[in-house]
């Protein structure tokens, strides 16, 4: 397929016009960005890597009646997805304490919740994507009470899923990241799941060891990015198994080779 105009770059992928009216490529990119694009660096087939995952979990959520953009996989790093007005907010379901809301409320990273907390972020970069309540959604009038009511429901099914479907293979789903869309049928609008799910949004930390298998490594300087996503995609069924004497995981020889 011919490269198209580019419409956007993001800090981990670029969009593209699509082929047909309301249709958008998207392009992963290998760049990873931390604290608000305050750290930036590279993983090595990163992109390839979230493509695949990306794919895989929108597919499956599509299974189980989630409406999502995503129409196809194009190639090694492309997708075609349908064009959606991105509703200003990132959802954020946590059901494991870590990151900010570990500092924020002085819980020990790891402890289980005994809910999943949903939590809502003001997409701004200028302004550090700060947390926001539904008091000021709905005064700034960034979705109607009925979108956030779609939104809040569609989280809470993705979550539940993604749990399972995670636990099934050895993760824990510690907390993600989402965001939604409106698609236009005239004058009508409707909420449907956009953007991307990978390790790039989620915590993901094996269920045995701990270890983190997510964009945490590149964040907190730990190494073994490229080799976590990996595993990640194998454990998914997305890549060939290896050998038992060449597992695609060895954080234990990274931390070696690292002096640790």
């Amino acid at each position: 397929m011919s490269r198209r105009r580019q419409i956007y770059e993001g800090k981990a992928k670029i969009l593209y016009e699509g082929p047909e009216p309301g249709t958008i490529i998207q392009y992963f990119k290998d760049d990873a960005t931390a604290f608000n694009a305050q750290k930036r660096g590279t993983i090595n087939g990163k992109g390839v890597l979230n493509n695949r995952i990306s794919e895989h979990i929108f597919t499956a959520l599509a299974t189980i009646g989630v409406p999502t953009h995503f129409i196809r996989r194009l190639n090694m790093r492309e997708q075609l997805v349908r064009q959606v007005e991105i509703v200003p907010i990132e959802v954020v379901l946590r059901n494991v304490a870590a990151g900010s809301l570990s500092k924020r409320l002085g819980i020990e990273e790891g402890t289980q919740l005994p809910r999943t907390i949903i939590e809502y972020y003001y997409k701004d970069d200028a302004l550090g994507d700060p947390m926001i309540a539904d008091e000021h959604i709905a005064c700034f009038g960034w979705a109607s009470q009925e979108e956030m009511n779609d939104i809040a429901d569609m989280a809470i099914r993705v979550n539940d899923f993604m749990c399972g479907m995670f636990a099934a293979i050895g993760i824990r789903l510690v907390d993600f990241k989402l965001e939604f869309g409106r698609v236009w049928d005239g004058d009508y609008a409707r909420i449907i799941l956009a953007d991307e799910i990978s390790p790039d949004g989620c915590r993901l930390w094996d269920m045995k060891t701990s270890e983190k298998l997510d964009k945490d490594r590149f964040r907190q300087d730990l190494g073994g990015e490229a080799e976590a996503y990996q595993e990640v995609a194998r454990r998914l069924g997305l890549l060939p198994e290896e050998a038992d004497e060449n597992p695609v995981l060895d954080l234990d020889s990274h931390r070696k080779k690292r002096g640790k």
